[in-house]
């Protein structure tokens, strides 16, 4: 027999379970909605002659757990989403050069020559970053915060090394980056492949939203 203390630990967490997936399909429908929107504001390419801007990239060292800044001089749209993917996108590039700090090797199929990576977007590493609107709590001095979802390609967690270390390290990365470039940015939720999962590549946890501003390794 089932004591009734084991029911309600039973319903209750059936009732987290269906709670967090209907908050997650609620999460991708709104993000959908969002990137629809923005196809049909945005226009397909930025005003040629963009002046080129200063960026903050933190790129991970596997040799200490530390991250690097590195300056980069790129030309940003100014959409705060379209921003936001060509940060991570860059950030993912700098992955696959030859002399990284922190390799990942090129996904199956995928062109490493020199031509192929010239362009960021090359990889294929990212499918969509979504920026979605952080309620405030009534009463409180109005604050623009967003939640950005990034969506990461399968080939991209595919191709990641195994591990807790590099996969936090690439977590850490992705998150003070759009936080040192974007400040209104302070949750993130990882996606692969438009879909929630429980790990990176085994290891880093998927399922939380992230604190932007929680690089704990720190950057150098």
């Amino acid at each position: 027999m089932i004591s009734r203390a084991q029911r309600i630990l039973f319903i209750g967490m059936l009732i987290a379970v269906v709670s967090m997936a209907t908050f997650l399909i609620r999460l991708r429908e709104r993000a959908q909605d969002r990137l629809r929107a923005l196809q049909d504001e945005t226009p397909v390419e930025e005003p040629a002659g963009a002046a080129p801007e200063s960026v903050l990239l933190l790129m991970p060292n596997d040799t200490d757990g530390s991250l690097l800044e590195i300056r980069r001089d790129l030309p940003m749209p100014q959409d705060e989403s379209a921003r936001a993917r060509v940060l991570i996108e860059t950030l993912l590039h700098l992955f696959r050069e030859p002399k990284s700090t922190h390799p990942i090797a090129p996904a199956a199929g995928q062109d490493s020559s020199a031509e192929a990576s010239e362009s960021p977007s090359a990889g294929q590493d990212l499918d969509e970053v979504f920026l979605m609107p952080i309620a405030q709590p009534k009463g409180s001095p109005p604050v623009k915060e967003e939640m950005a979802v990034v969506d990461l390609s399968a080939a991209f967690a595919a191709a990641h090394p195994s591990g807790i270390e590099p996969e936090t390290l690439t977590l850490l990365a992705i998150l003070g980056t759009l936080h040192d470039n974007l400040p209104t940015i302070t949750q993130v939720r990882f996606l692969i492949d438009g879909h929630a999962k429980d790990t990176l590549a085994g290891h880093a946890d998927l399922t939380r939203v992230y604190l932007a501003s929680d690089t704990a390794t720190g950057a150098q």
